[in-house]
């Protein structure tokens, strides 16, 4: 039988609402712009806010001419700047379901693909430091592209600072079911209404509808075969 030490949180889209995608788009657009490419091809504004990789950050920056470093320096602070304005004037919110993770009897985490700074605005902004006893998001770096989900990194940080044999991750992705299996881990897909009808090409461990599910499958977890 399966039973649980930990569970992980992805933080947008499950703790709180997810970016706007022309919210990023507006700030990836004022990033080329900072730095001198006025005519940017939207395919390239898209791959950037759908998830760039190293090797296709580079090819873009090499059609601008621009030095990758120094656009990837303004984009990420412009990125954040953008979300921190977004919950300043309540467009991003908090879901409501939250509160059911303060009753679960686990040690908790978050790990996200979005910047470690804004993961520690979220759990200020919203008074949830008590509910997590480690966080990760990534650093506003070249280098953290490699890293994010699917990548098992910051999974693993956070089993290790939890001290966990098992646990859940918690997300709204398919990427984020692709890293639990990775990391080990049995996976919770959360279909909140921006991702209700996705279709999976993975099978997540379980499939919800919102966080108020989550006691019943970890009081449930000592049950299974």
């Amino acid at each position: 039988m399966t039973t649980y030490d930990s569970v992980l949180f992805d933080s947008d889209g499950i703790l709180v609402d997810p970016p706007a995608s022309e919210t990023q788009a507006d700030a990836t657009r004022d990033a080329f712009r900072s730095v001198g490419a006025t005519a940017v091809e939207p395919h390239h504004v898209d791959a950037i806010v759908e998830g760039v990789t190293l090797e296709e950050l580079h090819e873009i920056c090499t059609t601008y001419d621009l030095e990758p470093e120094r656009f990837w320096k303004a984009r990420e602070r412009l990125d954040e700047e953008s979300q921190f304005e977004k919950f300043r004037d309540g467009a991003r919110a908090l879901y409501d379901d939250v509160s059911a993770i303060a009753a679960l009897p686990h040690t908790c985490g978050v790990v996200s693909n979005n910047h470690h700074s804004t993961i520690e605005y979220v759990l200020d902004a919203f008074d949830l430091h008590s509910l997590f006893d480690t966080y990760y998001g990534r650093e506003k770096t070249l280098e953290s592209l490699e890293l994010k989900k699917p990548n098992t990194h910051y999974l693993e940080k956070a089993l290790a600072d939890l001290e966990a044999d098992s646990a859940l991750y918690v997300g709204d992705s398919e990427s984020d079911v692709i890293a639990a299996h990775r990391a080990g881990l049995d996976s919770v897909f959360v279909r909140r209404e921006h991702c209700r009808s996705v279709d999976l090409s993975v099978t997540p461990t379980y499939d919800v509808s919102d966080l108020l599910e989550l006691s019943e499958i970890v009081d449930s977890s000592d049950e299974r075969p």
